[in-house]
């Protein structure tokens, strides 16, 4: 959905119910839509790069994005450990 095909509604809302001008609002629609848009691959990759500049080591980082999938607003399908390696390092 672009930033056009936001609905006049929602953002009439969301202006009501905060403090959010009507630009703000279309635009904290327009991130929460890229971020629950992102696939399965960009979301394991980004998150393995901040997991990594944390500190956190492979093994860890890996169980943390098993968890992490499922709880997405739409789960990925199950993954393994080796599926998600093949995906961050090809």
């Amino acid at each position: 959905m672009s930033q056009e095909q936001i609905p006049e509604e929602l953002l009439q809302h969301l202006c009501y119910s905060s403090r959010l001008t009507a630009h703000e609002a279309r635009n904290l629609v327009a991130e929460v839509l890229a971020y629950y848009g992102e696939t399965t691959e960009a979301f394991v990759r980004r998150r393995h790069l901040e997991l990594q500049s944390q500190g956190h080591n492979n093994k860890n980082i890996f169980q943390q994005l098993l968890l992490e999938l499922q709880q997405r607003r739409f789960p990925a399908a199950q993954l393994s450990e080796r599926q998600i390696r093949r995906m961050i390092y090809g």
